[in-house]
């Protein structure tokens, strides 16, 4: 089965392409050695000091990488996945290999037919070194947003997208509609008796009437 060219130009987007191997900065010895799109040395090809490849190899790598990705997904993962969703597992495998997937709460969610923890559990997987890294925070909500719907939100040099509906809540027009029903819900709340909640019911009423035509009107 191919990779669907959606998740190889999503993942390329993360990886960037070097055409001559690399040392892996954290390690002392410089192992693993990289080339391409991330590739590490396995049977398809061995990377090591002084390599240098093609674009074309470098994307031959990444389609066998991609594929490995995707049998960890079948072979690990019991529930029905829709393509968004697989994309999504096959970038976090990918990134973050079959050791720690495998054992994985996402993975134990998943297979529990609780789909809706997906995005948090992504959302999770964000530290290097117990240190909070900017592009992986954008990683994942680049696969999120591959999950949930299967759009792309995010680059390594573009930062997370706001979600649009909470874009579209805290324009000015929808704040001040929201502050002004607030502080006449506050204003009648003072008051006692049975006529006060009645007016506080007619003023939580139009707010959310307000509100509603509003989000209408900016959709």
């Amino acid at each position: 089965m191919s990779v669907a060219k959606e998740t190889i130009e999503h993942v390329k987007r993360w990886e960037g392409l070097r055409l001559e191997a690399y040392p892996d900065p954290g390690s002392k010895d410089g192992t693993p050695w990289s080339i391409g799109y991330g590739h590490t040395s396995d049977r398809f090809m061995t990377v090591h000091k002084g390599l240098k490849i093609t674009e074309a190899q470098a994307e031959a790598a990444l389609e066998h990488d991609l594929g490995e990705a995707e049998d960890i997904l079948r072979r690990l993962v019991k529930v029905p996945l829709t393509d968004g969703q697989r994309a999504a597992l096959t970038s976090f495998v990918f990134n973050i290999g079959e050791g720690q997937f495998a054992g994985s709460t996402l993975l134990r969610k998943l297979n529990a037919g609780d789909h809706d923890a997906v995005p948090d559990q992504l959302a999770r997987w964000v530290y290097n070194d117990g240190k909070k890294m900017t592009g992986l925070v954008n990683r994942r909500a680049a696969e999120i947003g591959l999950w949930s719907k299967g759009s792309f939100v995010s680059s390594r040099t573009v930062e997370a997208a706001v979600p649009p509906l909470v874009e579209k809540l805290v324009t000015p027009e929808v704040l001040t509609a929201a502050g002004g029903a607030l502080a006449g819900l506050t204003g009648t709340l003072q008051g006692d008796g049975p006529v006060s909640f009645a007016l506080a019911a007619l003023i939580v009423m139009a707010g959310a009437w307000v509100l509603f035509r509003l989000i209408r009107r900016a959709s």
